[in-house]
């Protein structure tokens, strides 16, 4: 229930995160087809440390963050777990079945997300709460196992590679939130002691950064090693690396920066499964943008499916605060 500006403070915070994941997920895609995405993961990490830097020093006049040591373990666990590994499926996911369905699957995020709220935290899901993650599995599915329109064709041949991508995706997104949650200090230190979401953000976006570095490293020796031979050939490689390179710049600024860091303050301000849901309402804010930017047809079952998933997520939002 809605009861003070603090919670309706993360609410919004949760709205605008989604707004931020919409336009990366769109950037993401554009530069992973030029890229690759184990090249787009590493690469964004390591801009967003820089922008969290500085943005921690202008705000606190310190470079690093003060927190305790099981703070810097628990915002390092969830910065592999929800942005390295869960990020790097994610960006899989995106090239084998775009980022429209992507988007989609990942409304079982605020499941996982409230299962480890339950479990961790103790945030108790209620009658209204269960029914709406069978809902929100129904519309899934309803939309998943939708046969390809005919004037589209046959599936992707790694369809199933990307659904699974984008169910480790959401997980690992879900268990990323519930660590950083933790982290900041939520259920086990005073509230004087918590970190604020923006020094946690930079915490775990640098840990996550420095275990993508030497991957990072090799994709790009690997891309340089790739390229062709010849005057034209090396332009028109130079032109699809440097249009990939502004995609990732835009997309590291929306998601990793932004994104990140007001998915963190709507997790300290709402409980955990109310942020999530907040936090994915991407796949209602895709239907558009693919039908006009990608002119992906957008059939009826596609729109009802999506609006099911993520109204089924959104009981989880009317359970007792």
């Amino acid at each position: 229930m809605l009861r003070d500006t603090h919670t309706l403070m993360g609410m919004a915070a949760g709205l605008a995160t989604s707004v931020c994941w919409t336009v990366t997920m769109l950037c993401f895609t554009a530069a992973g087809r030029r890229l690759g995405p184990g090249l787009v993961n590493g690469l964004r990490l390591l801009l967003a440390v820089v922008l969290l830097g500085l943005t921690h020093r202008i705000l606190n006049g310190v470079w690093l963050p003060e927190a305790v040591s099981g703070q810097i373990v628990l915002l390092a666990l969830s910065g592999v777990v929800g942005l390295t590994i869960g990020d790097h499926a994610l960006f899989v996911s995106f090239l084998d079945i775009g980022p429209r369905m992507s988007a989609l699957i990942m409304t079982t995020s605020p499941i996982f997300a409230a299962f480890f709220g339950w479990i961790f935290l103790g945030e108790v899901l209620q009658g209204m709460a269960w029914l709406g993650v069978v809902i929100s599995i129904a519309g899934l599915a309803w939309v998943v196992l939708e046969r390809a329109p005919a004037a589209v064709g046959t599936r992707s041949p790694r369809f199933f590679r990307g659904v699974m991508c984008a169910m480790v995706g959401a997980s690992c997104q879900a268990g990323g939130l519930m660590l950083s949650k933790k982290g900041m200090g939520h259920g086990w230190l005073p509230a004087a002691e918590h970190l604020n979401p923006q020094a946690a953000t930079l915490v775990r976006m640098f840990f996550a950064g420095a275990v993508s570095l030497p991957l990072t490293v090799y994709y790009v020796r690997r891309s340089i090693r790739a390229r062709p031979a010849g005057d034209a050939c090396e332009a028109s490689s130079g032109s699809l690396i440097r249009m990939g390179l502004v995609y990732t710049a835009f997309g590291s600024v929306s998601g990793p920066f932004l994104g990140v860091w007001l998915s963190l303050v709507a997790s300290d301000r709402a409980p955990l499964g109310i942020a999530q849901t907040l936090c994915s309402l991407v796949p209602v804010l895709m239907l558009p943008v693919t039908a006009i930017a990608y002119k992906e047809p957008v059939t009826l079952r596609a729109v009802l499916g999506t609006l099911l998933a993520v109204g089924g997520a959104g009981l989880l939002f009317l359970q007792p605060g």
